[in-house]
C-alpha cells in the first residue's frame, strides 16, 4: 500500500483506528466547562496567562508544608487538567510551585497511616497519573526541592524547566520504601540504569546542572525567569495546530515509552493520519 493509499486509509477510519490515540485530546474538546476560579481551589491557583491567554498555569499552593502532595492538592490539580484540557483557548500548560519548593514530595503525615489496600480500593494514585495523561503539551518550571513525589511530578510533565537553585531527588529509600508514582521508571528512560540506579539507591539529591547534563531537565535558567521562560515555551507551542501537537507528543511518548519497532509502527500510523488529514483540508 502507498503512503498515500495508507493516509487516505487512515484518514476515512481515524475516528475509529486512532481513537486510543486521540481520545484524550478529542476528550477535551467535547468536554464543555468553565475554568475553574481561583476561589474553587484550596491548594492550587489556576490561571491563563500569555500575551494571548492560550497558556495554562497551575501554581502548586501549600507554601507552609514545601507544597507536599497530599490527596487533596492531587484531586484539585486533576481537576484543573480537566478544565484546561476543556478549554479550546489553551495549547499548553506550566506547572510550577513556589521559589522554595516546586513540591517536596509526598505528605508523609497523610500517607502514614494507609495501608496498600486502602491506597489501591480508594484509587489513592489515580489523581497523580493524570498529568501524565494530559493530551496537551505540559512544562514543569521547577524551583527549590523536587523530592519524591515531587521529582515524580515534576518527570511526569513533557518538559523540565529548572532554576539554577533546584534540587531533584527520589529520597523514599532513607525512609524505608520505594517510589510509589513512576519514579524509577522514568528516572531510567530520563538518566540512564546506572545513575538512576545510584541516585535511587542513596536517596542523594542532585542539581539542576546535574539534571541538565543528564537529559531529564531541558534548560537551566536564573530562579526568577524559570516561570516567565515556561510560560514563553508555552506560547511557542500554543502556536502551532493543536491536534498536530497532540500528534506530536503522542509520537515521542511512544519512543520513550514502547518498544523501537512499535513506535515506528505508531510513528508511521501518525505520520499517515496527519497527511491524511493536510489532504481533506486542502480539499
Amino acid at each position: 500500500m502507498s503512503l498515500m493509499s495508507l493516509a487516505r486509509f487512515c484518514s476515512s477510519v481515524s475516528k475509529y483506528a486512532a481513537q486510543p490515540i486521540l481520545r484524550n485530546y478529542e476528550t477535551s474538546f467535547l468536554h464543555v466547562r468553565g475554568l475553574a476560579s481561583a476561589a474553587n481551589y484550596e491548594f492550587i491557583k489556576v490561571e491563563k496567562t500569555g500575551e494571548k491567554k492560550n497558556v495554562g498555569l497551575i501554581t502548586l499552593n501549600r507554601k507552609k508544608a514545601l507544597n507536599a502532595l497530599c490527596d487533596g492538592l492531587m484531586k484539585e490539580v486533576s481537576n484543573a487538567l480537566d478544565d484546561l484540557e476543556a478549554d479550546k483557548e489553551i495549547g499548553a500548560i506550566v506547572l510550577t510551585g513556589s521559589e522554595r519548593a516546586f513540591a517536596a514530595g509526598a505528605d508523609i503525615k497523610e500517607m502514614q497511616n494507609k495501608e496498600f489496600a486502602d491506597c489501591f480500593r480508594s484509587k489513592f494514585l489515580s489523581s497523580w497519573d493524570r498529568l501524565a495523561r494530559t493530551s496537551k503539551p505540559t512544562i514543569a518550571a521547577v524551583n527549590g526541592y523536587a523530592l519524591g513525589g515531587g521529582c515524580e511530578m515534576a518527570m511526569m510533565c513533557d518538559i523540565i524547566y529548572a532554576g539554577e537553585g533546584a534540587k531533584f531527588g527520589q529520597p523514599e529509600i532513607l525512609i524505608g520504601t520505594i517510589p510509589g508514582a513512576g519514579g524509577t521508571q522514568r528516572l531510567t528512560k530520563a538518566v540512564g540504569k546506572s545513575r538512576a540506579m545510584e541516585i535511587v539507591l542513596t536517596g542523594e539529591q542532585f542539581s539542576a546542572q546535574d539534571a541538565e547534563k543528564w537529559g531529564l531537565v531541558s534548560k537551566v535558567f536564573p530562579a526568577d525567569k524559570v516561570v516567565s521562560e515556561a510560560v514563553k515555551l508555552g506560547e511557542k507551542i500554543s502556536q502551532n495546530s493543536k491536534l498536530i501537537v497532540a500528534l506530536c507528543k503522542e509520537s515521542v511518548n511512544n519512543s520513550f515509552e514502547t518498544t523501537l519497532a512499535q513506535a515506528c509502527l505508531s510513528r508511521t500510523i501518525l505520520h499517515a493520519i496527519c497527511h491524511g488529514h493536510y489532504l481533506e483540508s486542502s480539499c
